[in-house]
């Protein structure tokens, strides 16, 4: 049962926002921006860092909904596996392993990014903004893991609540009337 009061069929962090709207919208337009706006990365892609990123925080809504996202985004099975196992994925490029290893550094703290996170990165091809993004796409999603764990959002179980969620936020976004 969540910490504060939510509305009735508003699972997950889409609950919490809509507790406290003044800051619930900004927060939506903060992952909107992140996960749908300008990026050399496409929206599968930064899809994958948030879902990795929520797997190593434990955070099973994020987890859950940001990778039954990644498929309805029109991505193959390489980057849900990659939402789940990170780096070690098969079948993702060299770039996608090495930026997905800055975003599991930030998972353990900002200064867990070293020199040579960063040089692998760049060595595979990632670019200053692919680099940048990721890490506020990292940063952003450990904000988010916390919210919704340290409030005790409405987790669902069913696969198929997460497939509707996945289907609408491939479809529309993060922005949603709060």
């Amino acid at each position: 049962m969540p910490h504060v009061p939510v509305p009735d069929g508003l699972p997950g962090i889409t609950g919490l926002l809509a507790f406290k709207p003044a800051t619930g919208v900004r927060v939506a337009d903060l992952m909107h921006e992140l996960l749908r706006g300008e990026s050399p990365l496409t929206p599968a892609e930064r899809e994958t860092i948030g879902a990795y990123v929520s797997h190593r925080n434990e955070c099973e809504f994020c987890a859950r909904s940001h990778s039954a996202t990644i498929p309805h985004l029109g991505s193959g099975a390489e980057l849900s596996e990659a939402a789940l196992v990170g780096p070690a994925a098969e079948g993702i490029s060299p770039k996608l392993r090495a930026l997905l290893a800055v975003a599991g550094a930030v998972t353990e703290g900002g200064h867990r990014v070293s020199d040579e996170l960063v040089e692998t990165a760049r060595a595979a091809g990632a670019t200053d903004e692919e680099l940048h993004d990721t890490v506020l796409i990292a940063a952003a999603f450990c904000m988010a893991n916390r919210y919704v764990d340290g409030l005790d959002a409405v987790t669902p179980t069913e696969d198929a609540a997460y497939d509707q969620m996945g289907v609408r936020l491939a479809r529309e976004g993060y922005r949603r009337a709060l």
